[in-house]
């Protein structure tokens, strides 16, 4: 399968001021897969370490930060040369072995010329509560799951890709339905690898349903394992009402309906574990449109999204024919799907916010920050192309461009612009 993730790390491969790599996001998401792939293809050969796996390896840190004496035992264990610009080393599952991440930094500073790549699972947690680690001397890079766009390759569309990634509207609308009919199956499908090669290779949505439940027990059961003993509960009591947070027509995040009476200090530690493990995503509301968003965000209203649209829908048990065929009591959650799709979409470019008015009903479902514009995004289910709070939005403060969302075919009007649902990738 294609990921688009590969065109970053061919750049960060061919930066002259190339740090050593650390690619974060959730369990399960295409990590170990993809830079695999891309050694395949970028170099002449592949030092892998698993720490989880390789327990010998897990005190190679330890004793002292030597990178010379730590290539010399990474190459007895792989029995391979290290040659800098041919060899990629990996370092995975690398929070199994003490001192791991700390010690990127001398690979930084002590050698320069080694490509490395380091990841884990749940890395975004041992980030967070590692006391030591190497500010400045790593780059980043985050794996979500597969966008529409990936899915469509997968399923063999290549044409149909290619014409939005040209954003050839004229052949497009030709192509509308079919579209639609593919954006439908990946709201049920989703974007986690596993499960996007198993309906490109079957088309079977019940194979499907059984690899996301997988994937979701085996998130529950990280839950028991990593997770402080004392929050676990309210872990599970938070992630288990995400279906039902998102159904509400306003999506801000209740509480109350973690539990009855529930307060926000009370949650707050399981909130922020299942933010740093990248099962659940938060947009924060922000006070004013303002350039920047981030000055301007109001950390106590949000809305809590899941990590993926077809994970949702196993979580809320919803059947492939309500998703895909449709249904007539499917409208409250069918909103949810589409808005979890968007924000997904606009994840892989954008930071989202929200706009929501004291006192008024103007809510704005997206905001986006873009090359100094503030953008609004409002995102319809269906053709329903009323858009009420975009336009109040538009006449109160004057965006250089706002976008709709919807069903429909693309079309500029005076005030904005409408999108294509299938084609949102491309904000």
């Amino acid at each position: 399968m294609k990921r688009f993730a590969i065109r970053e790390l061919k750049e960060w491969k061919d930066s002259a001021v190339r740090k050593p790599l650390i690619v974060e996001g959730a369990r399960q998401v295409g990590k170990t897969w993809l830079i695999k792939e891309f050694a395949s293809t970028h170099y002449k050969n592949l030092v892998y370490v698993n720490f989880e796996e390789q327990r010998n390896l897990r005190d190679i840190f330890k004793v002292d930060y030597d990178t010379t004496r730590i290539l010399t035992a990474v190459k007895a264990t792989a029995h391979q040369e290290v040659i800098p610009g041919e060899t990629l080393i990996f370092f995975d599952e690398i929070q199994e072995a003490e001192n791991g991440l700390t010690a990127l930094k001398y690979f930084k500073e002590n050698a320069p010329e080694q490509h490395i790549v380091a990841a884990g699972s749940l890395l975004g947690i041992e980030l967070y509560r590692n006391s030591s680690f190497p500010v400045g001397k790593v780059r980043f890079l985050t794996l979500r799951p597969m966008s529409f766009y990936e899915f469509l390759i997968a399923l063999g569309e290549d044409r149909l890709e290619k014409m939005l990634e040209d954003e050839d509207w004229v052949n497009l609308s030709l192509f509308a339905s079919k579209l639609k009919e593919f954006l439908k199956m990946y709201y049920y499908v989703g974007g986690m690898p596993e499960a996007v090669l198993a309906f490109s290779l079957t088309r079977n949505f019940e194979e499907v349903r059984e690899i996301q439940n997988d994937i979701l027990h085996s998130y529950d059961y990280d839950f028991s394992k990593h997770a402080p003993i004392d929050i676990v509960p309210r872990i599970r009591q938070l992630w288990n009402s995400l279906p039902a947070q998102l159904s509400k027509e306003n999506r801000k995040f209740i509480y109350g309906l973690v539990k009855e009476g529930a307060r926000a200090r009370e949650y707050e530690c399981a909130l922020q574990w299942l933010i740093d493990g990248g099962m659940i995503n938060k947009v924060n509301n922000v006070a004013a449109p303002r350039i920047p968003l981030k000055s301007y965000e109001d950390a106590s209203a949000f809305k809590l999204f899941a990590l993926d649209v077809g994970l949702l829908g196993a979580m809320a048990s919803l059947d492939s024919e309500t998703v895909v065929e449709g249904s007539r009591i499917f409208t409250e959650f069918k909103g949810a799907l589409t808005e979890q799709y968007v924000f997904q979409e606009l994840l892989l470019h954008n930071e989202p916010f929200y706009f929501s008015k004291t006192n008024s009903q103007m809510e704005i479902d997206f905001l986006i920050q873009k090359k100094g514009k503030v953008i609004p995004i409002e995102v319809k289910a269906e053709e329903n192309l009323r858009a009420r709070s975009l336009r109040q939005f538009v006449a109160d403060y004057s965006p250089v461009d706002a976008f709709r969302l919807s069903m429909s075919d693309y079309r500029r009007e005076s005030w904005m612009t409408n999108l294509p649902l299938y084609a949102a990738e491309s904000l």
